[in-house]
């Protein structure tokens, strides 16, 4: 290498590309959002100062290594922590990890746990393909927590509950549910992906443990996966030393995109239940729905218990067809819609449709009398527009 390529301290280029440019100094102010730190490694000052950052991170947050955080997703906890009212969030590659860690932090063999029968369905294959082959006993509740206290059994650990349920939204008495659980030692977690912590605050009702898909309504543009789960500062540890021990975490890239989009979290939400509120009460109308569920309907079952614990509803109507309404012609109604995508998932700023199997979903409730359900997401698009789409969806249903 020639002289020309060293620098005055006698550095060599590649030796130079490798160590230059990690620290820019810079004078002004602050950016608006946090900047995105992508990290493995993290180095320290010295021996010691290793040795004491990680001897505290168990008890304390430490950017000590990629795989316990970095800078960016811990930005994105303390927004979740202080959207929850929660002691401390961690944070999930899917909403469905984050199930699976609470049932796998809080659970052991020989353990009981009661679920609500109204939880997100993949959650309730949890329990065939993981607490069953290690020895851990679930029993289904009503969604409305009717016939609960029954049920208890003196190894029950953890309640695990939806609210509003997922699909049809049924509400339970969470803090009566809470109120039970603690009376008989057991702790309460809470699905709070249909509230994320706007309309809903499962801790603030008794909850002990707070999980959410980030990847919906925090998101909120259906380009990331993500699943957070806040606690209360008594049931932390063990969550916190689970994750720990697996080598939970995300990339910070998907940290930055959900922090972006909670900064619009809750004008999103109320634009989303204006239009969700028009077309609920126009399916109302229809000879072909039977039954429209929405918790911020009067008829709705729960509504009471909404309007005492929610703070509004979102993007998410369903409707019960009528009775007897053949499966082809359910079929033509979702093919025939051009705005509502066909897709899983929910609360971007798109509208969806989904055709729900309720005999599936649902293991204490009896649907098989019951006519077809269709789930809609409703989105951002004018309500006029959703709802010509939806009438071409009835005129298909019925060329049959």
């Amino acid at each position: 290498m020639s002289d020309s390529s060293k620098d005055p301290a006698g550095q060599a280029l590649d030796t130079r590309l490798a160590h230059t440019g990690k620290a820019p100094a810079y004078f002004g102010g602050s950016p608006v959002n946090t900047p995105l730190v992508r990290a493995s490694t993290v180095l320290f000052d010295s021996v010691a100062a290793m040795r004491e950052t990680r001897a505290r991170r168990g008890e304390e947050r430490a950017f000590s290594y990629g795989a316990r955080g970095t800078p960016t997703t811990f930005a994105l906890e303390d927004a979740v922590s202080e959207l929850e009212g929660a002691h401390r969030t961690r944070l999930f590659p899917t909403g469905l990890a984050a199930i699976g860690m609470v049932l796998l932090s809080y659970l052991k063999p020989g353990d009981h746990v009661l679920m609500s029968d109204s939880v997100y369905e993949p959650a309730r294959n949890l329990v065939h393909s993981f607490l069953d082959p290690y020895g851990i006993r679930c029993t289904f509740f009503a969604a409305d927590g009717s016939g609960i206290e029954e049920l208890f059994e003196p190894n029950t650990r953890l309640v695990y509950a939806e609210c509003p349920g997922s699909l049809v939204y049924e509400m339970c008495d969470l803090p009566k549910l809470a109120e039970l659980a603690h009376s008989r030692g057991a702790l309460v977690a809470a699905d709070n992906t249909w509230g994320s912590g706007v309309q809903y605050r499962p801790l603030a009702l008794g909850a002990d443990i707070s999980l959410m898909a980030a990847t919906k309504y925090l998101s909120g543009h259906s380009d990331v996966m993500m699943g957070t789960v806040a606690t209360t500062r008594e049931a932390w540890q063990p969550l916190n030393e689970r994750c720990d021990a697996f080598g939970m975490t995300v990339s910070p890239d998907d940290a930055w995109l959900v922090l972006r989009g909670m900064r619009t979290l809750s004008a999103r939400l109320q634009m989303h239940e204006r239009h969700a509120m028009e077309v609920a009460h126009w399916l109302e109308a229809r000879p072909e729905v039977a039954a429209v569920f929405c918790p911020a309907l009067p008829q709705h079952p729960g509504h009471e218990l909404w309007k005492r614990d929610c703070r509004g509803t979102n993007g998410l109507v369903s409707f019960e067809l009528q009775p007897g309404i053949e499966n082809a012609a359910v079929e033509r109604f979702v093919d025939a819609l051009s705005l509502f995508g066909r897709g899983a998932s929910w609360g971007g700023y798109e509208s969806l449709v989904a055709w729900a199997n309720m005999r599936a979903a649902r293991s204490v409730t009896d649907w098989s009398q019951r006519g077809a359900v269709v789930r809609l997401h409703v989105g951002l698009e004018a309500p006029s527009d959703l709802l010509r789409d939806l009438d071409c969806g009835f005129a298909a249903l019925g060329a049959g």
